[in-house]
C-alpha cells in the first residue's frame, strides 16, 4: 500500500502547516476538473490528507501503519474509537496460546465491523452525498478593463441539468409511485457480515430507489429515471467591478443537477485577467509612468495622462524631479466595502499614481549642445 507521507511528499515529522500546504498544491494539480487532472491521484491525495490532518488519526496511522490504512479505506474507523484497545489486545495476545486464531484473519473484515457502528442512522446523509449535484470549477479569462469596470460573459457548459420533461422527478409525468421492492420502502438495504468477532450488520443506500423508498411505475422517457440530462447550455456570468486576479466567483445552484431532484451543485469561476501594457495594479490603486523632457521638468507644464477613463491633464510643477509621484484621486479601481453603519455600504474608487520619468536625450543638435554648455557655465 502507498505511504500517506509519500503521497503528499512530506516527511513523517512534517508540521500540520506543511501537510496542509502540500495537500493544497497536489489537490489543485490533480483535480479532475482541471486540464490534465487525475481522478485516482486526487482521491489518493485527499485520503492521505484526511488522515494526516487529523491528530488522532495520524497518531494511529503512525502506530499501526498498513492495518489502519486498510481499515480506513473501507470505512472501518468512522466514529469507532475502540480500535486502539482492540488492536493493542490482539498484539499482546500473539504467541501466548490464545484460542483466538488471528494469523489468517483478513483485516479487511475490520471495515465491515466498524461500518456497522457508523452506517446506521446516517442513511439520509449518505443518500444526499451520493445523489447531490457535483460542483463545477472553471477558469474565465477577461481583459484588464473588464476587471476594472465589470462585465457580463456568456459561456457554454456541458453539464447535468434538471430534466424538463419530468421536472427532475425521474418519473414519466402522470405515472404513479409504488413501494421499492428492493428495500421494501426503507430506503436502505441491510447486509450481514460474518467476522471473527461474530455477525455484524451494515446499512447502505438502496441502489434502486436511491434512498427514496419508492420508485415510479414508469421511468421518465427522457432521463431514464435520473431526473437530469447532460447537455450543453449557455450561462451568463456577471463579473463585478474591481475583481482581482485569481479571485473566485461562486454561483450557487449553477453546477450539476442532482439525481431525482436532489440539491444542485455550485459553479466556481476563477478569474484570469490579461495584463495591461500601460497600467499596473496593486489593490485598488493603478500605477503608470509618464515621460517628460528636461525643460518640462525644470520649467513646469501641463501634460496629458492616460487613465482607465481616458485622457486627463496633469500640471507638472517647475522643478519636478525624476521619480516624483503624483496622485490622480478617484482614477483607480472601483471598490465596495462595509462601512461602520450596519445598514449601508461605502463605495468608491482607488487612485492612480503617476511616476515621472525625465527623458535624457542621447543625441543633441549643435544648437541644443550650445545651450546646455551655456547652462553649464551658469551653474545649472
Amino acid at each position: 500500500m502507498s505511504d500517506y507521507y509519500e503521497i503528499l511528499g512530506v516527511s513523517k515529522d512534517a508540521s500540520p502547516e506543511e501537510i496542509k500546504k502540500a495537500y493544497r498544491r497536489l489537490a489543485q494539480k490533480h483535480h479532475p476538473d482541471r486540464k490534465g487532472g487525475d481522478t485516482q491521484k486526487f482521491k489518493e491525495v485527499n485520503e492521505a490528507y484526511q488522515t494526516l490532518s487529523d491528530a488522532e488519526k495520524r497518531r494511529m496511522y503512525d502506530q499501526y501503519g498498513p492495518a489502519f490504512e486498510r481499515a480506513q479505506s473501507q470505512g472501518g474507523f468512522n466514529g469507532f474509537e475502540g480500535f486502539r484497545d482492540w488492536a493493542s489486545w490482539a498484539e499482546a495476545m500473539k504467541g501466548k496460546g490464545s484460542r483466538v486464531e488471528y494469523e489468517d484473519f483478513d483485516f479487511g473484515d475490520l471495515g465491515d465491523i466498524f461500518s456497522a457502528f457508523s452506517g446506521f442512522g446516517r442513511g439520509q446523509k449518505q443518500r444526499q452525498k451520493q445523489t447531490m449535484g457535483r460542483d463545477i470549477k472553471i477558469d474565465l479569462n477577461i481583459s484588464f478593463k473588464e476587471a476594472i469596470f465589470g462585465t457580463e460573459k456568456e459561456i457554454s457548459l456541458n453539464r447535468y441539468l434538471v430534466c424538463e420533461h419530468c421536472q427532475g422527478q425521474g418519473s414519466e409525468p402522470g405515472s404513479k409511485f409504488k413501494v421499492c421492492p428492493t428495500c421494501q420502502g426503507q430506503g436502505q438495504v441491510i447486509q450481514t457480515h460474518n467476522t471473527i468477532l461474530g455477525s455484524w450488520q451494515s446499512a447502505s443506500i438502496c441502489p434502486d430507489c436511491q434512498g427514496q423508498g419508492q420508485v415510479s411505475e414508469k421511468k421518465c422517457s427522457v432521463c431514464q429515471g435520473q431526473g437530469r440530462v447532460k447537455k450543453v447550455a449557455p450561462l451568463t456570468i456577471k463579473i463585478p467591478a474591481g475583481i482581482d486576479q485569481g479571485e473566485t466567483i461562486r454561483l450557487r445552484g449553477q453546477g450539476e443537477a442532482g439525481l431525482s431532484g436532489e440539491t444542485t451543485g455550485d459553479l466556481y469561476v476563477e478569474i484570469d485577467i490579461n495584463p495591461d501594457p500601460h497600467f499596473k495594479r496593486k489593490g485598488t490603486n493603478l500605477f503608470t509612468e509618464k515621460e517628460i523632457s528636461i525643460s518640462q521638468a525644470v520649467l513646469g507644464e501641463k501634460v496629458e495622462i492616460k487613465t482607465i477613463d481616458g485622457q486627463v491633464d496633469l500640471k507638472i510643477p517647475a522643478g519636478t524631479k525624476d521619480g516624483q509621484k503624483f496622485k490622480l484621486k478617484g482614477k483607480g479601481v472601483p471598490f465596495l466595502s462595509d462601512s461602520s453603519n450596519f445598514f449601508t455600504k461605502n463605495s468608491g474608487r482607488g487612485d492612480q499614481i503617476v511616476e515621472i520619468k525625465i527623458e535624457i536625450p542621447s543625441h543633441l543638435t549643435r544648437k541644443q549642445k550650445k545651450l546646455f554648455l551655456e547652462l553649464k557655465e551658469e551653474g545649472v
